[in-house]
């Protein structure tokens, strides 16, 4: 925070236990650079207060009764009020994670997580950047891999997207769906971090992804990421 200049980033939590939101909007308060501007206990009711009321970041449960967090996910990346999602989830029992992300999710996070990494989560989803774990990186793909329809053959538009990046481009993607981080990324490649970091402003870009979330279910469905690693 510099000084307090800033505008607040206008938050919305949805989950249908109230002690979750409680202990978030508690934790919430005692940051100056974000205001919780509501609370739904539902995904419907979720959806509606991002069209009204515009936040900068709806932190979502996935599992809530009637509307569940996938759709609602979908109607607000999808509608006008530009709000970034993060779905926050108890992952070990909780296989709809990749549908939430194939939806426009910008990460997710795990419920028993420390709150101060939740705060800091939502400010990094908030600036635009995608957010996913290394670690939860690996174990969302072994999650997808166990799925009816995953560990098929490689997804015919993600496969003929990647035409148009290079060698060593493609190297980059599947180590981003591999669930490395940029300083890994260098260090395998023997690159400088910040070339690392060109390399995924040219996919985002190449691929017309939204964020580093998009980039590992693509490097995923076009087959460069083996499941079950």
């Amino acid at each position: 925070m510099t000084g307090g200049s800033a505008a607040p980033l206008r938050i919305v939590l949805a989950d249908d236990q109230p002690l979750v939101r409680t202990a978030l909007r508690m934790v919430m308060a005692d940051a100056d650079d974000l205001e919780v501007v509501g609370e739904a206990s539902d995904g419907a009711e979720a959806a509606r207060l991002a069209e009204t009321l515009t936040p900068d970041v709806v932190v979502m449960d996935i599992r809530m009764p009637g509307t569940d967090g996938i759709e609602a996910t979908r109607r607000i990346t999808e509608g006008p009020s530009g709000a970034h999602v993060i779905v926050l989830t108890t992952f070990d029992d909780d296989a709809y994670v990749y549908g939430a992300l194939r939806v426009g999710a910008a990460g997710f996070l795990v419920k028993d997580m420390a709150l101060d990494d939740i705060l800091a989560a939502v400010r990094v989803v908030a600036g635009g950047d995608g957010l996913l774990a290394p670690g939860v990186t690996r174990r969302l793909i072994r999650e997808f891999a166990r799925r009816p329809d995953g560990g098929s053959a490689p997804d015919s538009a993600a496969t003929a997207a990647l035409d148009a990046i290079t060698s060593r481009e493609r190297e980059v993607l599947t180590l981003v769906g591999s669930g490395l981080s940029n300083t890994e990324i260098a260090a395998r490649l023997h690159i400088s971090v910040a070339t690392a970091k060109t390399y995924l402003t040219r996919l985002l870009a190449k691929l017309d992804a939204r964020d580093r979330v998009q980039l590992v279910i693509i490097a995923y469905e076009a087959g460069l990421v083996a499941p079950g690693r």
